[in-house]
């Protein structure tokens, strides 16, 4: 069980006030807040190591790469993968492109397959769309069942000889469901596919083991697990990763350059051109180390029951329309019945409240759901039961005020 009085006292951010009102978060799963630990591991950098990496013979150099590497190596561990399949990008965007550009353009041709499902966030959908466009590969799309699920039996339905790639979410980020990711990595490895995994909601909540997985490829980002932005990794098998060609070129990637040609390093290094992102890598190793200190059963009980409790008072309210109720992180959709999302969101800025409105980077999801866009009220670790009844308060004045013609 969490100490939350004792996590919340690492959030500084919490005790400030929005329009007046005590700040309550619940927009984590777009950018989750950041603890002490995190922001010390930032000023650390900035105010005393700050050089570049890699690059220095002189001792600030390599104190700043020690602590770079070290977040490679703690990254590796976090996800149980070999520090050599790290690769540190600006963020999970520029990871799933990197590998729908690194391989995919290399790997596919006219008349090939990608699965992929209409749950995906657009930077794990679109990268994929464009590879499609410029080599001729066919976009193929996993069903959904009735919860907005992706099944076994499902994914089977379109798995066929031509499939080359399956890139595929790991966790929704607007329906909070959990892929059966082993099983469709095993069964599309069946026909020699490659699986790539959009990780990014999956890696604040539950534990990940790639060797456990067998997935070939896997990006996450840190800014949605208490890190800075600005930070993304990708992990790729390292037979695969160094097969691949770079796709951005410049400085400390290269190995040899000439006026004939040009060689480059071994992976990770080929794919990080370019000064990397050394303090936002090193704040990933504290936020990282900060959840393993608490520990995500720990973190994904107290998600659902504040969850559970949240879906519980809203189903009391006349007029809610909750779209996931089946949900494995604390991630609630919903719409309050003839009221655009973005003027609710608005009534609930002006009470202190934090609540994202739109499609969600899933425009997909939302032509699925027959909706423009939803209420999406993430939980997270430092959410409270207090909070969540005033978000419930809140959300039945809304109600009744836009009920009435009072907006």
């Amino acid at each position: 069980m969490l100490n939350i009085k004792e996590i919340r006292q690492d959030f500084p951010i919490l005790n400030e006030k929005m329009n007046g009102k005590s700040l309550i978060y619940l927009d984590s799963a777009a950018t989750s807040l950041k603890p002490i630990s995190v922001l010390n591991a930032l000023e650390n950098y900035n105010a005393r190591k700050s050089s570049n990496v890699h690059r220095g013979v002189y001792r600030l150099s390599q104190e700043a790469t020690e602590l770079y590497e070290g977040a490679r190596e703690t990254v590796a561990r976090f996800i149980n993968a070999k520090t050599e399949e790290i690769v540190f990008t600006s963020g999970a965007t520029a990871a799933l492109n990197l590998v729908a550009s690194g391989y995919g353009l290399s790997n596919l041709k006219q008349g090939d397959e990608i699965i992929t499902c209409e749950l995906e966030h657009h930077s794990s959908f679109l990268p994929w769309q464009n590879i499609a466009e410029l080599t001729g590969a066919k976009l193929i799309f996993i069903p959904l069942d009735k919860d907005g699920k992706i099944t076994t039996d499902n994914f089977k339905s379109v798995l066929s000889e031509k499939t080359k790639v399956v890139a595929i979410n790991y966790v929704s980020n607007t329906m909070g469901c959990i892929a059966p990711i082993k099983e469709i990595c095993a069964i599309a490895h069946s026909v020699d596919a490659v699986v790539s995994i959009d990780a990014s909601q999956a890696a604040p909540h539950i534990p990940i083991d790639v060797i456990d997985l067998d997935c070939d490829f896997l990006s996450f980002t840190g800014h949605k697990m208490l890190s800075a932005t600005g930070i993304g990794v990708l992990y790729g098998k390292y037979e695969i990763l160094n097969k691949m060609k770079p796709v951005s070129f410049g400085g400390e990637m290269i190995d040899i350059v000439d006026l004939s040609g040009s060689s480059f390093k071994d992976a990770p290094y080929k794919f990080e051109a370019g000064t990397p992102p050394i303090a936002a890598a090193i704040s990933l190793k504290s936020a990282i180390e900060y959840l393993n200190r608490i520990g995500f059963n720990a973190i994904n009980e107290h998600e659902i029951k504040l969850r559970n409790y949240a879906v519980t008072g809203l189903k009391k309210l006349n007029g809610i329309t909750i779209y996931n109720e089946k949900s494995d992180i604390g991630i609630i959709n919903f719409n309050v019945d003839g009221v655009h999302p973005h003027d609710i969101a608005t009534f609930y800025d002006a009470h202190g409240i934090c609540i994202r409105a739109g499609h969600h980077c899933a425009q997909l999801l939302m032509s699925w759901l027959n909706q423009v866009s939803t209420l999406r009220a993430s939980i997270y670790l430092y959410s409270t039961e207090e909070e969540i009844d005033r978000f419930i308060e809140v959300t039945n004045i809304a109600k009744e005020a836009f009920e009435n013609g009072f907006f």
